[in-house]
């Protein structure tokens, strides 16, 4: 089972027990992985659903439904100042097969990538594929771009868990044009502040409320902070962590200050200075190796 390819199927390619295999699928399974009548593979829809498919020309039929286990024990936010030239794509590539529930790109003051619409369904494209090869149960949610400041004001207390629907996020097919979901609008202001990087329970999805915590961080080179790994060492399981990283150049006091303000505690990932790129992948390593470590130590 585990060497069947796996493919992602949007919501509106399900017919019944079918599945409408668009042309650019067909010639994958057919031309590229050599897959005839009769073969199998697993199909995704990046909302925690898998499926052994069998091929049927232009179409696929179901089989069964299968049931998998490969995500992070937590939901994890990450908040990326974006880089230039092409680095988001390497980001958003790798941070993906590590587990990121949901992507925010943000534009701080240092910020020299405005980002045009394709790159956004490029974004999303390059997610789906990492979530393909890496065996991963959900796509993550990629939200469009937005001033660093503006998200902590507007959009943090309702930042969704990628795992719920009616979040403001890019979830088509990599063909359609990308949309909002219905349920996309912000809420103005920030929530009181339970204690340092600590937020009182937020709604997720629609009319949901989540009750689990959500810790939020923001990674800074310079100062005297403690290190990502000692300040996530009491996050629970039922915890949802938001992680921000800066841009070349560092984040600016006044941003700094303001995500402060905003309930986020600064970090540290250790002495040396790590582009742009390097940081958002290195803080969600530290908090996928320490996440998986508490859950496979539980579960012995």
């Amino acid at each position: 089972m585990s060497q069947l390819q796996r493919i992602a199927i949007a919501p509106s390619q399900f017919q019944q027990e079918q599945i409408l295999l668009t042309k650019e699928q067909q010639h994958y399974l057919e031309r590229v992985l050599r897959l005839r009548g009769g073969d199998r593979f697993i199909a995704i829809n990046g909302k925690g659903k898998w499926w052994l498919a069998q091929l049927e020309g232009e179409k696929a039929q179901i089989l069964e439904s299968l049931t998998v286990e490969t995500e992070l024990p937590v939901s994890i936010t990450l908040m990326v100042a974006l880089p230039k030239g092409n680095g988001f794509d390497d980001v958003v590539r790798c941070c993906t097969e590590l587990g990121v529930a949901v992507i925010v790109p943000v534009v701080s003051d240092r910020t020299l990538l405005h980002p045009s619409p394709q790159k956004l369904q490029r974004w999303l494209r390059i997610a789906q594929e990492a979530a393909e090869q890496s065996e991963r149960s959900f796509v993550p949610t990629i939200l469009e771009p937005v001033s660093f400041i503006t998200s902590l004001a507007t959009q943090t207390a309702n930042f969704p868990s990628g795992r719920t629907s009616g979040s403001a996020a890019l979830t088509q097919s990599p063909t359609e044009k990308p949309v909002l979901r219905e349920g996309s609008q912000s809420v103005a202001g920030v929530p009181p502040v339970v204690g340092p990087g600590v937020f009182p329970p937020q709604v997720s999805g629609v009319g949901k409320p989540s009750f689990a915590l959500s810790h939020r961080y923001i990674c800074e080179a310079r100062g005297s902070y403690p290190h990502l790994t000692e300040a996530i060492n009491q996050v629970s399981t039922t915890s949802e962590i938001i992680i921000a990283t800066g841009p070349e150049g560092g984040w600016t006091d006044k941003e700094l200050k303001h995500a402060i303000e905003a309930g986020f505690q600064p970090v540290s990932l250790g002495r040396r200075i790590l582009r742009a790129v390097t940081a958002p992948i290195v803080a969600l390593s530290v908090v996928a190796a320490q996440l998986e470590s508490v859950a496979f130590n539980g579960a012995s």
